[in-house]
């Protein structure tokens, strides 16, 4: 007979405990970058709602700029970092592929042998985190989860590409997701569509890269290092044409009414879309909006946590209303899910 296996022991809900995050200090006006993208500051913000962004210093790297989140989150949640079990990490702008930045960050937090990993989801990186952190919680495999959003996508701009070099930005976001007496994080919608990979994409592979670098020493033409590249409009049909299914998905799963919602958190990849989900869902007025990306730009997997926070320090929002997270971006993949929002430092 085979031996019994033990099963750990599960719990019946989790939510968010705490979140933080971190804005580089660099201030990136638009009058910054206009005459290299052949532009205006009204073009612009026409175009996305964009006034300024935040660029990454030298010394403001991926591993720094979650750690400086992550300890205010751990500080608004309560806890030590010895009390986190596990670390899971979102973000597409890591330019190496190992270690694990998760790991790493844990480490600089103090945790000392510490369940970490990194996820690759685009701009729904921070939902998909945070819905691997819930199941973790709810299946007793880690009692207390740190979740990490984080970019430094300046690093991957190619500064004349009128496409994607006044959208893109850097910063990061955390939460601490553990258990609670009641529901905090809905059940996740999610999802993915690979046929749209050219609408957002890197342009080339490394090794690609590494062939021309070769070439242009042997007396061929320069070698052109990888950028982000993306076709807006194909996003914008995406967005439009599927993103409200994918909202009302969560809704449903979580057993929640639009009319329910104290806040809308929706990536900040434009006004535009996040203007076109309002009008699909049919949100009361009274709903609050996150609109972060009018001084922080497009951050990615660290978006959602950063507009979070944005509502809560603003106080259009406070620490436990009923808001809808929906991310959506490079894959195509998207991910929402309805939250109590957490506690801030």
């Amino acid at each position: 007979m085979p031996a019994q296996i033990a099963t750990a022991a599960p719990v019946t809900h989790a939510a968010l405990l705490g979140l933080g995050v971190y804005r580089p200090r660099r201030v990136v006006p638009n009058a910054e970058i206009v005459d290299q993208i052949d532009s205006s500051d009204e073009w612009i913000k026409t175009r996305s709602g964009i006034s300024s962004r935040r660029w990454a210093d030298e010394d403001e790297s991926i591993v720094s700029m979650s750690v400086a989140a992550s300890r205010d989150a751990l500080a608004a949640a309560g806890l030590e970092a010895e009390q986190i079990d596990a670390v899971v990490l979102a973000t597409s702008s890591l330019m190496v592929l190992g270690p694990s930045a998760g790991a790493v960050v844990a480490t600089e937090l103090g945790m000392e042998d510490t369940a970490a990993y990194d996820i690759s989801a685009g701009c729904a990186g921070f939902c998909y985190a945070l819905g691997n952190a819930a199941a973790l919680v709810r299946a007793g495999q880690a009692r207390n989860v740190l979740v990490i959003g984080v970019e430094r996508l300046s690093d991957l701009l190619e500064p004349t590409d009128r496409t994607c070099a006044f959208i893109f930005a850097d910063g990061a976001g955390a939460a601490v997701v553990g258990p609670s007496e009641s529901e905090g994080i809905g059940p996740v919608a999610w999802g993915s569509d690979g046929s749209q990979t050219d609408a957002i994409k890197q342009d080339k592979d490394f090794m690609t890269y590494f062939d021309e670098v070769d070439e242009a020493a042997a007396g061929g033409a320069p070698a052109v290092r990888p950028y982000i590249r993306m076709n807006g409009s194909a996003v914008f049909r995406w967005v439009v044409s599927f993103l409200g299914k994918a909202c009302t998905d969560a809704l449903e799963k979580s057993g929640v009414q639009a009319a329910d919602l104290d806040a809308f958190v929706p990536h900040q990849a434009n006004s535009r879309i996040t203007d076109a989900l309002i009008k699909g869902l049919h949100l009361p007025e009274n709903v609050a909006v996150a609109r972060d990306i009018g001084e922080t730009g497009n951050t990615s997997a660290a978006s959602i946590p950063m507009a979070m926070e944005e509502l809560l320090r603003s106080g259009v929002s406070k620490p436990g209303d009923t808001a809808l997270l929906v991310g959506f971006g490079a894959g195509l993949a998207y991910a929402g899910q309805v939250v109590q929002l957490p506690p801030i430092v």
